[in-house]
């Protein structure tokens, strides 16, 4: 699913498969009435992506869009590190156009603009203090 999005549907030729999905939490979600999974991502522990717990490669399937799945997923996966893992700071790259979505939760841009895989993106920090 994360090459049918990030390489076909956004056209970012890119090693998707890299060695921290080993070390990362895998959090999904299923099509109740198939069990396919319509949306997904990564939580990766601290020192892999970022000296912070980091969240990445967040989907949802095309034809499930639409439906707050995404912010389903990113609130499990922030309850999960915060009260599950302990940790109080989670950081995350994110693509510029999803800057409120991301806001919203409670992240804050902590970088200027830079592209990655041709598209513009933002470092974002969530903490609790």
């Amino acid at each position: 699913m994360r090459a049918e999005v990030f390489v076909v549907e956004q056209n970012c030729a890119y090693q998707d498969l890299d060695d921290k999905d080993k070390y990362a939490y895998h959090l999904f979600l299923e099509d109740e009435d198939d069990s396919t999974v319509i949306a997904l991502l990564r939580i990766l522990p601290e020192n892999i992506a970022y000296e912070d717990m980091a969240i990445g490669r967040v989907i949802v399937k095309k034809s499930h869009r639409g439906k707050g799945l995404s912010r389903i997923m990113m609130e499990k996966s922030m309850n999960f590190i915060i009260n599950d893992l302990g940790k109080k700071r989670i950081r995350m790259s994110g693509q510029a156009y999803l800057t409120k979505f991301y806001e919203d939760l409670g992240f804050k841009k902590v970088s200027d603009v830079y592209l990655e895989d041709g598209i513009d993106h933002y470092e974002f920090l969530y903490e609790i203090e």
